[in-house]
């Protein structure tokens, strides 16, 4: 695939592809397949953020809504973002839901 890559200053602005690529995107973010992701979010993960916080921030959540949704106090959020506690399956299963990706995601 040829990807044209259009700059401002030293920043990369625009990527342009093909249409048929476009196309297929577009059809599998339509179909609901597959979310892409930007590469800030995927660096903290790799670098070893812990994945609710890292979902929660890229989610537009603060901990209040989401311990909430989760029926769980801020602070016991704040312990699963940390490392000191680990969540039950109900409570990992509501953060996953709130934040509309897997248990494999938050893991």
């Amino acid at each position: 695939m040829t990807v044209q890559v259009i700059k401002q200053g030293d920043k990369p602005e625009w990527a342009v592809v093909p249409y048929q690529e476009y196309d297929s995107v577009k059809m599998a973010l339509e179909e609901g397949k597959e979310e892409l992701l930007p590469e800030t979010l995927v660096n903290a993960l790799l670098e070893g953020a812990h994945p609710v916080k890292v979902w929660c921030k890229y989610r537009g959540l603060t901990q209040k809504a989401l311990a909430e949704a989760a029926c769980i106090s801020v602070p016991y959020l704040s312990q699963l973002e940390s490392g000191k506690r680990e969540g039950s399956l109900e409570v990992l299963s509501a953060i996953a839901a709130k934040l509309g990706v897997t248990l494999d995601d938050i893991g």
